[in-house]
């Protein structure tokens, strides 16, 4: 009679979550379908593992917010609180949280030894915003993604020029865990934005009408002219154009769509 071992032995799987030709292959088995059809898909089918919806609660945050809950409002919803938000962030989030139902809302604090030691007086971001947003925002956002596969985002295409050729799935190139990041509304025009608002009858972001269609951290947030990018009031007059948590594609990306 043969003996089978039958202890549970502890194993540690050091591949990646997804790859790059994970990525191609759902940007292509979701060409031509809405972005309802695919968040449908992917959710109820946890075609992304553990998943989870990264949002600033910013200009146009209830449109995803709302597109998910839709399906199920049970996913993690991450916000990154800096301790630089408007107040009327802050009071718009807990405004979408209760309207939308969302069951599992998340605040992300920065650590708080590590904002005493870098930026004890609080004003980082006036002269390292790189720093401040390091500290704010990735830092907290990395230990936060340590349970999850995948993430969600609001990145449109129309919102600045490097954010033009983003497929809706993209490899994390900035995560060696393999994470995906996954963009549903990257093909959305300001006219789908609006119109969806206006269908659903979503409350906007109160600083939208004061001329702020792109809205992070105060000190660091300015009004936009009109004709002007959604995003150029975010670090005006500095060589930054995302806080560090999304990468901008370059020449090379394996993420660029091939199609």
């Amino acid at each position: 009679m043969v003996e089978i071992d039958s202890r549970i032995r502890d194993r540690i799987d050091t591949g990646p979550r997804f790859t790059t030709a994970d990525a191609h292959r759902l940007n292509n088995l979701f060409r031509g379908a809405t972005t309802q059809e695919m968040l449908t898909t992917v959710l109820t089918e946890r075609m992304l593992g553990d998943v989870a919806i990264v949002s600033s609660f910013g200009a146009e945050s209830a449109v995803l917010l709302h597109l998910v809950a839709s399906v199920d409002a049970s996913v993690p919803v991450l916000f990154l609180e800096t301790g630089k938000h408007f107040p009327e962030t802050l009071a718009y989030r807990d405004l979408l949280v209760d309207r939308l139902g969302l069951t599992d809302f998340r605040n992300l604090e920065p650590d708080p030894e590590r904002l005493a030691a870098k930026d004890s007086t609080g004003l980082r971001w006036s002269y390292d915003p790189d720093g401040c947003c390091d500290i704010r925002k990735v830092e907290p956002l990395a230990r936060a993604m340590t349970g999850f596969d995948a993430s969600f985002t609001g990145r449109k295409a129309f919102q600045s020029a490097t954010r033009t050729a983003l497929p809706r799935f993209e490899l994390d190139l900035s995560d060696a865990a393999g994470r995906l990041k996954v963009n549903p509304l990257i093909t959305w025009t300001p006219a789908d934005v609006d119109a969806y608002f206006a269908e659903h009858d979503l409350p906007r972001h109160p600083l939208v009408e004061q001329g702020f269609p792109s809205i992070g951290c105060a000190p660091c947030t300015n009004r936009v002219k009109p004709g002007e990018d959604p995003r150029s009031g975010r670090w005006a007059g500095w060589e930054k154009v995302e806080c560090g948590i999304h990468v901008p594609l370059g020449d090379g990306d394996p993420n660029l769509p091939s199609f």
